[in-house]
């Protein structure tokens, strides 16, 4: 069966790979606090630069929000002398907070996501009894990518692949030679993402990792977290396709689709929800954006109590 937005992205990485495209340069900052690397990439002849899964600081103590780790993002972006034309969300984050539109105030770019956020914004607008003020259409972003759209940073050719399991929405980037993969792989040591959420599901995780891994082994991958893996005493988010065909833990060359499902179902059962479940999903279905605020002009996050 063919695959026309794999085969794009594979000629896209392959153009690079034999000097007739430039590659993409790529800088990362990762926040400790959950674990998320967020990535800016740029076109070096253009200048110009997209944002993928930024990160708006939360103390779930107090219901502060800061912005010092965004603001890392908005000082390397002015001191390169970079234009910012995205926003990039890779899916509805479980984990962080989105800065996206507190950097497109500071940055500009357009903010874009998957169009199967719309199944998400549906499952958990009913999760958080969100209302029917709230808009279940992705209309709080500027774009929604379907699998196979094609966008540029600059001068540089990038193809979204739609890749999901660990939520139904979850968008691969390929940008250049660089795929930006969200939540699917973590680095070869580490493994693969979870796929328990609601509307996740581990064998459409394993259909989309092998697709993930139908791209050039050269490709150069950059990931979504970093929890560091047993025996690894550093955060670590950039390696390659080969390396991970060759050694992840969970879904190198020759895992069989039926035991990646077995594996993954039995560790999902073990793990407990993410520290900012609550909060992240309320905000990032919304594009980043805090709930209206109610009467009294204070904005609340809710915790349904039993339900997840």
């Amino acid at each position: 069966m063919s695959d026309s937005a794999l085969e794009t992205a594979i000629a896209q990485v392959e153009k690079v790979a034999r000097g007739q495209a430039p590659a993409p340069v790529v800088r990362s900052f990762f926040d400790e606090a959950t674990f998320t690397a967020t990535h800016v990439v740029h076109d070096p002849a253009t200048r110009q630069a997209a944002v993928i899964d930024s990160v708006l600081d939360y103390e779930a103590a107090s219901g502060r929000t800061s912005h010092a780790t965004a603001q890392k993002v908005v000082d390397y972006v002015r001191a390169e002398g970079l234009e910012v034309q995205w926003q990039l969300e890779t899916h509805a984050h479980a984990d962080h907070l989105s800065a996206a539109p507190w950097l497109q105030a500071q940055l500009g770019g357009n903010l874009a996501i998957g169009a199967e956020i719309v199944r998400v914004q549906s499952v958990f607008g009913k999760i958080f009894n969100a209302g029917t003020e709230f808009a279940r259409d992705g209309s709080q972003f500027d774009r929604l990518f379907h699998d196979g759209d094609r966008f540029a940073v600059g001068g540089i050719e990038a193809t979204v692949l739609h890749v999901p399991g660990h939520t139904p929405a979850d968008m691969a980037f390929v940008i250049g030679d660089a795929a930006f993969i969200g939540d699917t792989l973590f680095m070869p040591d580490y493994g693969t993402a979870r796929a328990d959420f609601p509307g996740g599901e581990a064998r459409q995780l394993f259909r989309s990792i092998r697709r993930l891994m139908a791209l050039p082994d050269a490709t150069r991958v950059f990931l979504c977290h970093d929890y560091k893996a047993p025996g690894r005493d550093h955060f670590a988010w950039e390696t390659t396709i080969g390396a991970e065909r060759q050694g992840n833990i969970h879904v190198h060359d020759g895992v069989s689709e039926d035991d990646f499902v077995a594996m993954r179902t039995a560790r999902d059962a073990t793990l407990s929800l993410p520290n900012l479940i609550m909060p992240s999903v309320q905000v990032n279905m919304r594009g980043g954006r805090m709930p209206e605020p109610e009467s009294n002009g204070t904005r609340y996050i809710k915790i349904p109590i039993d339900t997840l």
